[in-house]
């Protein structure tokens, strides 16, 4: 079975309902995977736009939610999940507003990608310090079993 990462909150390629950016209830969309390799021992979650600050001249990648050591026995997340409701042994890390949790998408111009990637990973990470996008990728390098992505795009309505 192929590693296969999903949404029934949007569609692979889809729009991003509002009721997931800062448009709307800023929730975390629900996710769900199957079919990891063997050998898993956690996964981790990177959720990111390489469109910022406007795709039509990209400068950054906004980070929007980070996520660790989520439990190989772990099959997806719930829509609008908060950190009591994480599974057990999840840490969390730092996005681009400099706080834990889920910061939905909120481009100031344009049509953006929002990237989920998914880590299938051989190992249990150690506490991260800090806890960044850039310190999980170091941590996760030759780890990596398997990688799946689910984009979805949002353009804010004014």
């Amino acid at each position: 079975m192929p590693f296969t990462f999903g949404s029934a909150s949007f569609a692979a390629g889809g729009i991003i309902p509002p009721r997931h950016t800062c448009d709307g209830a800023d929730i975390s969309p629900q996710l769900a995977w199957a079919g990891l390799p063997a050998g898993t021992q956690s996964l981790a979650l990177i959720v990111d736009d390489p469109d910022a600050p406007n795709p039509a001249a990209p400068t950054m990648t906004w980070v929007h939610w980070v996520l660790y050591n989520l439990p190989a026995c772990a099959t997806g997340l719930d829509e609008g999940v908060k950190a009591g409701s994480l599974p057990p042994g999840t840490r969390q890390g730092l996005n681009d507003w400099q706080r834990t949790g889920y910061g939905g998408p909120c481009p100031p111009v344009g049509r953006h990608r929002y990237v989920h990637k998914l880590f299938a990973l051989d190992v249990l990470l150690p506490e991260l310090k800090p806890p960044t996008k850039e310190r999980l990728e170091q941590a996760m390098q030759g780890h990596v079993l398997a990688r799946a992505e689910l984009v979805g795009y949002y353009q804010r309505q004014r």
